[in-house]
């Protein structure tokens, strides 16, 4: 046993070093990419427009190059619009390479517009845009569906109802979407297995193909961070599964951390991928000290916990707080459903008729007011919160400093 323990100890040891080198071989390409951007003083390339941030005078425009994104201003009188394709030449010269990894801001000096691609994304986008009339409705699924960045307003609302996992795409998504491609796969597969290939496993077969599916997903979107954890989180399960290895593990989310970051070193500046890593975390310990009991009341009870154990990490980001954000637990309880239902509404173009639902939802005036969790108490939390792997009592305290901080957070607007 001691044997066995220290061989998989040394195996984990030279995966880590092989990572690690991994990375530093993507750090080093990056920085290549970085000092051929900055020959010269200027720089063209065609990019894509992500995302439009209004501003009094001009626009803040954030665009997708080849390998890099950036941000740069316009007038207003150009209407460029979003997922627009560009050719443009901007200054370089106050470009550093961690600007380069983070998204760096820079002077445009000349663009033109250029055509869209004929893809599988525009058609779905342009099916999108068929399905519904309201703009702000079009912006929501398309963030559903092709994670494209929402504007402002439809951003603000989604943190006032606290339901930024839900549009974010993450592995909340790929689980559904696993689990609907699975079943629709199972029976046609059952067919023709048991009639021409019954030595097969079927399950991992089903498993294999739904993540070949998953993985052209995860290209249609631009490999969003947090769906790429989800996947690479995913595709470890599925080998662990099949090599008799305990899939829930922490140390199978160090790995997956390990492997993205490896993979893509900029999305260590990415808040939405280290949400995705804290959300499965917060998961793993839920299911480490409440996995016994009524499995309808802890499904409801792990979402209402949930909710409030992130609270103190959102509010080191992001302030905007409202009491409307405990509707995020029944609504994160009825997305299960309805997120399949709208995948297959938009297939038959029948999606519309929720629309006047959502356009109440949505139009609900809600007092929205500002709470950030403070330095000290974040360290706290996130120390607490990795003391629990290991001790009953940080995980006592965790429990009390989140009752303490949600109870703070909601009265303060209040009082």
């Amino acid at each position: 046993m001691i044997i066995q323990n220290f061989q998989i100890s040394k195996n984990s040891l030279f995966f880590t070093l092989f990572l690690i080198f991994v990375f530093m071989i993507n750090i080093l390409f990056n920085y290549f990419s970085y000092k051929e951007l900055k020959k010269e003083y200027i720089f063209e390339t065609k990019a894509e427009v992500l995302n439009i941030y209004p501003k009094e005078k001009f626009d803040v425009i954030k665009l997708k190059g080849d390998g890099f994104e950036f941000f740069a201003s316009f007038s207003k009188d150009e209407n460029i619009k979003k997922l627009d394709f560009l050719n443009v030449v901007f200054d370089t010269r106050n470009i550093t390479f961690y600007t380069y990894l983070k998204g760096f801001f820079t002077k445009i000096l000349y663009f033109e517009r250029g055509e869209k691609n004929n893809s599988v994304k525009e058609k779905i986008i342009k099916n999108i845009e068929k399905n519904h009339d309201d703009f702000i409705i079009k912006e929501l699924f398309n963030a559903l569906f092709l994670a494209i960045p929402v504007s402002s307003e439809l951003r603000d609302i989604i943190t006032a109802y606290g339901i930024a996992h839900v549009v974010a795409l993450s592995g909340f998504h790929l689980v559904v979407l696993s689990f609907v491609i699975y079943w629709i796969l199972y029976f046609p597969y059952s067919f023709f297995q048991n009639r021409y290939f019954p030595y097969r496993n079927r399950r991992f077969d089903i498993l294999l193909i739904t993540m070949g599916i998953l993985f052209y997903y995860l290209l249609l979107t631009d490999i969003v961070p947090s769906l790429l954890r989800a996947f690479v989180l995913f595709s470890l399960g599925l080998y662990l599964l099949r090599s008799n290895i305990k899939v829930i593990s922490y140390l199978t989310l160090f790995y997956t951390f390990l492997i993205v970051i490896a993979l893509f070193p900029q999305y260590i500046f990415n808040i939405g991928f280290w949400f995705s890593i804290f959300a499965v975390f917060y998961i793993y310990l839920f299911i480490q000290y409440f996995k016994n009991g009524n499995k309808i009341l802890l499904y409801i009870f792990f979402n209402i916990w949930m909710f409030l154990i992130f609270n103190p990490i959102v509010h080191f980001f992001f302030a905007q707080t409202a009491i409307e954000q405990f509707y995020s637990i029944p609504i994160t309880i009825f997305f299960t459903i309805f997120y399949p239902l709208e995948i297959v509404a938009h297939i038959f173009n029948i999606s519309s008729y929720f629309d006047n639902y959502l356009k109440i939802f949505l139009e609900n005036k809600i007092y929205v007011y500002e709470v950030f969790t403070p330095l000290y108490f974040f360290i706290l939390y996130i120390l607490f919160s990795f003391f629990s792997i290991w001790s009953k009592k940080s995980f006592f305290i965790l429990n009390i400093l989140m009752i303490g901080f949600n109870f703070y957070l909601y009265i303060s607007g209040y009082i």
